[in-house]
């Protein structure tokens, strides 16, 4: 073979499972991938695609043979097959057949360990385990062979052609607009239109419309956001909320109805998503960041988005042609996934790495997956006008109130506000996403986050999708008022009942609130109902919150104020009342009218998984507390 042939074919697989690999590495790139995002996807496709091949079992004789395993980690991960489909993508734009054999093993793996008889994929690799996330394997294993199944020799491609179809059967009887949260149906529109499309099964492709079209019944009436991250799915809660997340909308739902729609050219549902994905972009902040501290399921939220789906960019950066914002949406969120790579592996949160807390292989898998989506699928160039977008909250627009989800998003002078009296828990879950009028994220131009939401109580509710929180001391990071009392734990954060009210008012937005402490169960201490009301003022050059109790005369009660602080920041307390934390680019400043303290830390700071961030645990025992923040 000459030197000119080598450019456009790879050797055959060690396994001799691979055909000819075709590639266009060298050639021009097309017009649409002549811009950022282009490159940028690829270089994160690569520098993951990288660590993850590095990390596969290729010791025949150890009975993880085939998967990936990072070892600090050391979990076996039921979904790793989703990788076939990147690591085609790779063996055809690097002509390194190395992927194209490590694809091939992971499929035997996955059918030896995780597949089953009824045409299902188990998430975990044990019996009893979900078989839903079938939907987001079927979808990875078509993409593979649509896009690269070129690579492959006629008797493998024919056998995952066969285990398509007995994927889609399973998908075809069991997924009706019911099964589960609505990201699976919604998922599931484009999985079987595409298997519809791959396999010549009209059938599939029927039934992905009909999900599609009930699926635009969760559109939420004033707000249109979606809805059915939750039960129950059709009734609404006592201030009229139904169950939305952003995490799994904006990472999981929109980009599957956005694919769905472009390849079937369904232009209702084109349509109804293009106005899903505008209003879903309210909550994006300026640098890219998810701002999921009020949503159903924020114990699965990462900063960047949620911690077991796919991502953005199918969505945004595939809508690129009909609305600029969406391109530049797509753009900062892929920096925001760069930061947060580290030896090759995204983090869970951007402060994983300075907190040295354990990485999760799902996060690099998943989010590859959708990488490599928006590069096969091409991006679509983005408008000459682009240099001059803003997203909507790099707008100061005083203030915007979301009633579908009882939460308010502030923009006053360069910082950027949350609060939150959102009153559905997810399903049977409680003590999950912040509530009672929270102050649920603070954030600033030059500061990044100050002030960001936890769980009010760190539960794994999906324990094979989280992450254990070994610190004894770790805490809650949501501005709070609490008191512990005989093992129970009381919150104005965890009052449904709250009531809250945002005035503009000259250039201010002030949020009032009223709350009571209760716990998670929503009863108040036996000790007696204690009120709580909090005072919320942005100004231009300055945030003041105001904490005040009363009631009983219990002690123990304390305001907690956690300020968003990597461990590689310098902070120090100049006197009680005031300590400054100095940033990159600039110094928080935290000036009280009471002293302050800080809770007990293990190492320089708390952490907390959701979303990922370390803080500085400040609080008070006063009845009343003036905190006043500001950013120079």
């Amino acid at each position: 073979m000459n030197n000119a042939s080598r450019r456009h074919f790879i050797k055959q697989s060690a396994a001799g499972l691979l055909g000819a690999l075709y590639t266009t590495q060298g050639l021009p790139l097309p017009a649409f991938a002549q811009h950022e995002l282009q490159p940028l996807c690829q270089e994160l496709v690569r520098t993951w695609g990288q660590r993850l091949l590095s990390l596969q079992i290729t010791d025949k004789n150890d009975h993880n043979y085939g998967t990936l395993i990072y070892p600090p980690e050391n979990i076996i991960h039921g979904r790793m097959g989703d990788c076939i489909y990147p690591f085609l993508h790779l063996a055809a734009t690097t002509q390194d057949h190395r992927y194209a054999d490590a694809a091939a093993l992971l499929y035997r793996w996955m059918e030896r360990t995780v597949s089953q008889e009824d045409g299902s994929w188990l998430n975990e690799p044990k019996q009893g385990a979900w078989k839903g996330t079938t939907v987001f394997s079927a979808i990875a294993l078509a993409e593979a062979l649509k896009h690269h199944g070129a690579l492959l020799d006629a008797p493998l491609k024919q056998e995952m052609l066969a285990r398509l179809k007995k994927s889609g059967d399973f998908i075809y009887t069991n997924f009706t607009i019911d099964y589960g949260n609505i990201n699976y149906p919604i998922t599931a529109t484009y999985a079987l239109s595409l298997l519809g499309e791959l396999l010549d099964e009209k059938r599939f492709t029927e039934r992905g419309r009909l999900l599609a079209r009930k699926a635009l019944s969760f559109i939420t009436p004033k707000d249109k956001l979606l809805s059915g991250e939750g039960g129950p799915y059709y009734s609404k809660s006592p201030k009229g909320c139904l169950s939305v997340d952003l995490g799994y909308n904006v990472e999981e739902s929109l980009p599957s109805l956005v694919l769905y729609a472009k390849l079937t050219n369904d232009d209702t549902v084109l349509q109804a998503v293009q106005g899903l994905l505008s209003a879903h972009l309210a909550f994006m902040l300026p640098d890219g960041g998810w701002d999921n501290s009020w949503g159903t399921r924020n114990y699965k939220w990462t900063y960047w988005g949620s911690r077991t789906s796919d991502g953005c960019q199918p969505a945004y950066a595939l809508m690129a042609d009909s609305v600029p914002e969406f391109y530049k949406a797509a753009v900062v969120n892929t920096q925001l996934l760069q930061s947060c790579t580290h030896d090759g592996l995204l983090h869970g949160g951007p402060h994983y790495f300075s907190h040295n807390a354990p990485v999760s292989l799902h996060h690099t898998f998943c989010h590859i997956k959708a990488l490599v989506t928006v590069l096969d699928h091409g991006i679509p160039t983005p408008p000459r006008t682009f240099a001059k977008v803003t997203l909507p909250r790099e707008q100061a627009y005083g203030s915007k109130y979301f009633e579908d989800i009882q939460t308010g998003l502030i923009a006053v002078g360069k910082f950027r506000g949350t609060v939150t009296a959102y009153d559905r828990d997810y399903k049977d879950f409680k003590g999950g996403h912040a509530s009672g009028g929270a102050l649920s994220m603070l954030w600033q131009e030059k500061a990044g986050v100050i002030l960001a939401a936890s769980m009010n109580e760190y539960q794994l509710y999906e324990a094979g999708n989280m992450q254990q929180d070994t610190d004894p001391l770790s805490v809650c990071l949501t501005p709070r008022i609490e008191l512990k009392e005989a093992g129970n734990t009381y919150m104005n954060i965890q009052d449904f009942g709250a009531r809250m009210a945002i005035e503009d008012n000259d250039g201010e937005v002030i949020v009032q609130t009223s709350a009571s402490l209760v716990d998670k169960d929503q009863q108040a201490p036996a000790s007696g109902d204690i009120t709580c009301t909090t005072t919320w003022r942005f100004s231009k050059d300055r945030i003041t919150l105001r904490f005040k109790h009363t009631g009983t005369e219990q002690q123990g009660i304390r305001i907690i104020i956690p300020l968003i602080s990597a461990a590689t920041e310098d902070f120090r307390v100049i006197k009680p009342e005031l300590a400054e934390i100095a940033k990159m680019d600039c110094v928080v400043r935290l000036k009280a009218d009471k002293p302050l303290n800080v809770l007990p830390m293990t190492g320089k700071r708390v952490f907390n998984y959701v979303p990922g961030l370390e803080a500085i645990p400040f609080y008070s025992t006063a009845s009343e507390l003036e905190v006043v923040i500001t950013v120079g």
